[in-house]
């Protein structure tokens, strides 16, 4: 007779339990890069926070400069780019094509710390940097109180 120990009992509790306890013990589904930003049309965002700014990265290789729209409509800054596709050569055969260039959108909600109108951006090297400075603190000067 063979003696068999069970971290946890099968089929013990509910359906919700058995499909949870599933997923968690393979993990080689989550492998598969099906929640790779890219896949979704989107493109990767660095953030930095100095003293007097942020500055979003945007990493977007291949477009060019009027291909970006940057707005700010209230408190939402909105980052989108379109490239047009390429006119194809008649007499040109596509042996192998693995890269295209995919439009995009992001957008971000500012903060009340950020100063709106006088954001900054750049284009160099396939990185749209945008510089978001910050308000300047308003320190309320000290008044003395008279007791009376």
């Amino acid at each position: 007779m063979a003696y068999v120990k069970f971290n946890s009992r099968p089929f013990e509790g509910t359906l919700n339990n058995f499909v949870d306890d599933l997923f968690t013990e393979l993990p080689v589904l989550f492998k598969t890069d099906f929640n790779n930003p890219e896949r979704k049309g989107s493109v990767p965002v660095n953030v930095k926070e100095t003293e007097k700014n942020y500055l979003l990265e945007v990493v977007a290789p291949g477009f060019e400069k009027n291909d970006f729209k940057v707005n700010l409509d209230q408190d939402l800054l909105t980052i989108s780019a379109e490239k047009e596709s390429e006119a194809k050569a008649e007499n040109e055969k596509q042996v192998r094509r693995e890269y295209s260039f995919r439009s995009f959108k992001r957008s971000f909600t500012l903060d009340e710390k950020i100063d709106a109108t006088n954001i900054e951006a750049s284009y160099v090297n396939g990185v749209l940097t945008l510089n978001l400075p910050k308000k300047e603190a308003v320190k309320a000067s000290a008044t003395e109180i008279v007791i009376k």
